[in-house]
């Protein structure tokens, strides 16, 4: 008993689940259903590529941001090379000036002073150029990275498109083989359908109906104009044979046969 009830739950429920999911799909395959879905999938995409055109842009602000700082760095360097230049120079005008008298030379403030500079500035120069080459080297390869991510923008702006018309065409094409489904279903329901069975059924009664009646008047003998063509007949017949008497001689015989039980039947009188 217990399993018997547990069975029919259990045929219940997989009859509710079927129901749902039927309706389910019957949802999920109707046009608006449909729209609304492609709807929300552009929505999502469109948010995504947001946020990577956002990503894509901060990557952008970097690259010019470092360009401008190579730039600067840059600018820094060809100053050192001329600052290492004039340092160069006036250090010449301190041999020139001692006549080339190097221990003068080196005795010279002005000559260490240009000493000191060129050191300072050869080291500077080299710690920049090394930033800069570095930086020329983030440089590239953020711009590499950039026109890749922007190849991959129009990429994802193109697939966005083809999704657009996918849903236009796949909404127009749901809409077309429902009409062309409802379209053969009425062709089926009408090639299918009981008209002329029903016309033949009416045929049918309508018939059984009349032969029916017919025997009823015939039993209750109601046929009035059968009956009355039967009088016609024996009259017509009945004359005949009178004639026919007539013409051999009979008929009067049984006229005075037909008066003798006349008088034979009759009640005398008082």
């Amino acid at each position: 008993m217990f399993r018997a009830i547990s069975r029919f739950f259990r045929a219940m429920g997989y009859l509710l689940v079927g129901k749902v999911d039927a309706a389910r799909l019957a949802l999920g395959s109707s046009p608006d259903a449909v729209r609304a879905t492609f709807d929300k999938i552009i929505e999502e995409k469109k948010k995504r590529i947001t946020q990577y055109k956002d990503a894509v842009g901060a990557m952008i602000a970097q690259e010019e941001k470092k360009k401008s700082e190579l730039t600067r760095l840059s600018e820094e360097t060809v100053k050192l090379e001329k600052l290492k230049q004039g340092a160069t120079i006036m250090a010449r005008r301190v041999v020139e000036r001692h006549s080339g008298d190097a221990e003068a030379v080196r005795q010279d403030p002005e000559y260490a002073k240009c000493q000191a500079a060129f050191l300072d500035f050869s080291s500077t120069l080299e710690e920049k150029e090394a930033r800069c080459v570095s930086m020329e080297e983030d440089v590239a390869e953020i711009s590499r990275s950039v026109d890749e991510h922007k190849s991959q923008l129009t990429e994802l702006f193109r697939e966005l498109e083809k999704i657009k018309a996918e849903k236009h065409e796949t909404v127009g094409d749901l809409i077309t083989a429902r009409e062309e489904q409802e379209m053969a279903d009425m062709m089926a329901g009408i090639s299918q359908d009981r008209t002329s069975q029903d016309l033949q059924e009416l045929r049918d009664l309508r018939q059984k109906t009349k032969a029916t009646a017919k025997v009823s008047r015939e039993m209750a003998g109601i046929d009035t104009k059968h009956t009355e063509e039967e009088f016609v007949k024996f009259a017509e017949q009945s004359v005949a044979n009178t004639e026919f008497d007539a013409l051999i001689g009979l008929a009067q015989q049984t006229d005075e046969g037909e008066d003798e039980s006349t008088d034979k039947t009759r009640i005398p009188e008082a």
